[in-house]
């Protein structure tokens, strides 16, 4: 029995064995709390940005730019929505979205393009960003939204848009795909127009969604609108005017400035050729050129009663003088002046009336070349703006040490000097404001801004009515005359100048201002290379004046004066 009873043992367990998993276990435990201490204790940041980089993102508020309208707040220029259309490489190749082959044909269809130029802008899988078209309308964006194409996404932005077309597009300019001003007022004063979007700090979920606030980032700032000082009804008359006249002398461009004589505000400012800024495939940079501004021209005769004005106030003549015209030419250095015939003894008024060269000359010699140059500079030749207009041009006055009489002799006709249509119309509108020189504007202002007597009175009041006779029987701008007001202008015309002397092209100019006895508004209108037996500025730039400004007058209710209508008044009161 006592050999069938045996004792169980247990088990024997080494001590060491024991000390050893236990001091494993505890150096584990040890370690991953020394490291979930050390990552958010000791050194958070990794981690922090590690999840950060997760889940943080800053959104950008949607910004307008800026709308550009008339004095009268016709819109211009605008801002539409639109939608761009951009690809995900990465995720195109992830999800087998090129296996969709009907919906890449129809993508490619309805952007206008072929499916394997498409096609081969997503082939990099490494890419996550690639624009495949933009400013799309919103009916293509929809048409796309409904393909369902993975990879394939939209984004808003907005394109200008220009409702007036080639009418406005010298002045108004035109933006990039990108919505930068490149042309004209966009340019110009692109930062005005330029929004600043708005910057804010959210945390999202793995699915897209805002689930916490974290402030803002930078503030927004809004888009400036533009009040122009023109007045589209007159600058749709003016443009509709110029160019049915260019395309009818057939000239290479021609260029038209109104400006009002009491403010100095530019109310129209056309060219031809134009372009429409709404199709892009018409831009070229010939046509974007504000010829008003950017071109100058030697103004021919058009400056002769800038130098009547110098010659009454430095005393050479006076307005009832008479000058001897006789023989009806002269040599100057070896080169002939002369007038169309011999013109004998006749006024001021008339060396005007029948822009008579002889005349100018002889009142031109009497004087310094300073005292000439002197009363240009202070008409505004020379000189820019100041409207900051993109790529205006101050023209040339010559400023010589030594002045043969020859060079001083043609001066006094207008040449051998360069002048903008813009700064023609404001020496005119110096004539027709009583010798007051107002600052011009292209923006409309809020305030009245005081203008500066450059000249006496009293010598741009009798040149004014000189000019009167120059639109009237016996003048060379008959075709100027509008019916019930009393008009003043002058013609202009001069040949161009090539190397080593003058060309057979003509420039023909009209400059004018209406209604004399209370001037309103002063006009130029210039014809480059008129083609054809037409080129006198009398010809093919004076009627577009007399259009232009007759239905500007009626548009602006500006009452009659001319004795047409002072007959009426006159009729009726007796009546």
């Amino acid at each position: 029995m006592n050999r069938r009873k045996q004792t169980k043992k247990e088990p024997l367990l080494k001590g060491w064995r024991f000390v050893t998993v236990c001091s494993v276990i505890l150096l584990a435990f040890v370690a991953l709390f020394a490291r979930a201490a050390w990552i958010q204790v000791v050194s958070p940041d990794r981690l922090r940005m590690e999840g950060d980089m997760r889940s943080l993102r800053t959104t950008v508020s949607s910004t307008n730019r800026g709308m550009i309208m008339d004095r009268h707040g016709e819109e211009l220029a605008v801002s539409v929505p639109v939608q761009a259309v951009w690809a995900d490489p990465k995720q195109v190749h992830a999800e087998l979205s090129l296996e969709k082959e009907q919906a890449w044909q129809a993508l490619a269809d309805v952007l206008g393009e072929s499916r394997d130029r498409l096609v081969k802008r997503v082939d990099n899988p490494k890419r996550r960003f690639v624009y495949l078209q933009r400013q799309v309308t919103p009916a293509v964006a929809e048409y796309i939204r409904k393909l369902r194409l993975p990879g394939v996404h939209l984004r808003p932005e907005e394109r200008r848009f220009y409702p007036t077309g080639e009418i406005n597009a010298h002045m108004v300019g035109l933006t990039n795909i990108d919505g930068n001003g490149i042309e004209g007022i966009e340019r110009g004063y692109n930062e005005w127009l330029t929004a600043q979007a708005g910057e804010r700090r959210v945390r999202k979920d793995r699915n897209g969604r805002v689930i916490e606030e974290l402030g803002v980032v930078s503030e927004a700032r809004q888009a400036n609108d533009i009040h122009l000082t023109i007045d589209q009804r007159l600058q749709a008359l003016a443009y509709r005017s110029l160019k049915r006249a260019s395309e009818y002398h057939r000239a290479t461009s021609a260029s038209l400035v109104m400006l009002d004589v009491k403010t100095g505000e530019v109310l129209a400012m056309v060219n031809t050729p134009s372009f429409n800024p709404n199709n892009r495939s018409q831009y070229q940079s010939f046509r974007a050129r504000n010829r008003a501004v950017t071109d100058t021209y030697e103004p021919g005769s058009t400056l002769k009663p800038l130098i009547v004005v110098s010659a009454l106030e430095n005393g050479i003549v006076h307005a009832d003088s008479i000058i001897d015209t006789s023989p009806g030419w002269m040599r100057l250095g070896g080169k002939r002046v002369s007038d169309t015939r011999n013109l004998g003894k006749i006024s001021v008024q008339t060396v005007l009336q029948r822009s008579s060269n002889m005349g100018m000359v002889r009142m031109a010699l009497q004087e310094t070349p300073e005292q000439l140059i002197d009363t240009l500079y202070r008409f505004g030749l020379g000189i820019d703006s100041g409207m900051g207009l993109v790529g205006e041009s101050s023209g040339l006055v010559p400023q010589r040490r030594r002045w043969s009489d020859i060079e001083q002799a043609t001066l006094s006709f207008g040449y051998g000097l360069t002048v903008t249509p813009l700064q023609l119309a404001q020496a005119y509108a110096v004539i027709a404001n009583g010798g007051v020189r107002n600052p011009l504007s292209i923006i409309k202002r809020d305030h009245v801004v005081q203008g500066e007597q450059v000249v006496p009175k009293q010598h741009a009041d009798a040149v004014l009515q000189m000019l009167e006779s120059v639109v009237g029987p016996g003048g060379t701008a008959r075709k100027a005359a509008i019916p019930g007001y009393r008009v003043a202008g002058k013609t202009g015309t001069s040949r161009k100048a090539i190397a080593g002397g003058y060309g057979n092209d003509y420039v023909g100019v009209f400059a004018g201002m209406a209604p004399v006895s209370d001037p309103r508004l002063a006009m130029v209108v210039i014809m480059n290379e008129p083609q054809g037996e037409k080129y006198y500025g009398g010809d093919v730039a004076a009627p577009v004046f007399a259009e232009v400004m007759s239905g500007a007058l009626q548009l602006m209710n500006i009452r009659p004066d001319g004795a047409e209508e002072e007959q009426f008044q006159l009729a009726g009161v007796g009546g």
